[in-house]
């Protein structure tokens, strides 16, 4: 579900599930200087692709659905001739398979609120802290992978001490070591 507001934008990445829609994650951003002067329709596209953007891990390969409560947005992805920034946001979108539907406003609540929110601060661009703490960013807990007993026990009938040999024998029979490679 995206919005957009005439200073901020909002998402709401989702998900059906037994026909209800389940929230995953939040997402919301000011606009910045030369953002606030973008037509109604470039502020209605922008929160498509920031959300594309900034979901693009979980959105790759699914179909996705994206509501929004401005009905021009359906015929952009058809459109030939445009200005550049909405071709360069068109070929973005069309690595994705969407589908745009229109809903109102007050049916996309959640996205519009996050597209109202307001801050006291004077900032002219407030920017969402996605900082993440090096120390825990790609860390590794165990020196060796998982599968290196199996691999060391089909191939050389190794046991390491404390492992229990028979759920080592039965973990190994589900695997085939070609070297170098464990399927």
């Amino acid at each position: 579900m995206c919005d957009a507001n005439d200073f901020a934008v909002g998402a709401v990445l989702g998900q059906t599930k037994d026909k209800k829609h389940y929230a995953i994650s939040y997402a919301s951003k000011t606009l910045s200087g030369p953002q606030l002067n973008y037509t109604t329709t470039k502020k209605e596209l922008l929160p498509v692709v920031f959300a594309i953007d900034k979901f693009r891990s979980y959105l790759v390969g699914a179909k996705i659905i994206i509501y929004s409560d401005h009905a021009a947005l359906k015929y952009l992805l058809t459109k030939k001739y445009a200005k550049h920034r909405l071709i360069r946001w068109i070929l973005l979108l069309q690595d994705f398979d969407i589908e745009i539907r229109d809903r109102k406003g007050v049916e996309n609540s959640v996205a519009d609120h996050l597209s109202r929110l307001q801050y006291k601060e004077t900032h002219d661009e407030l920017r969402i802290n996605d900082y993440l703490r090096d120390d825990t960013l790609l860390k590794i807990t165990q020196a060796d992978p998982w599968y290196t007993d199996i691999v060391n026990f089909i191939v050389k009938g190794y046991v390491p001490p404390g492992t229990n040999k028979r759920t080592l024998l039965h973990d190994s029979c589900f695997y085939l070591w070609d070297e170098p490679y464990l399927f």
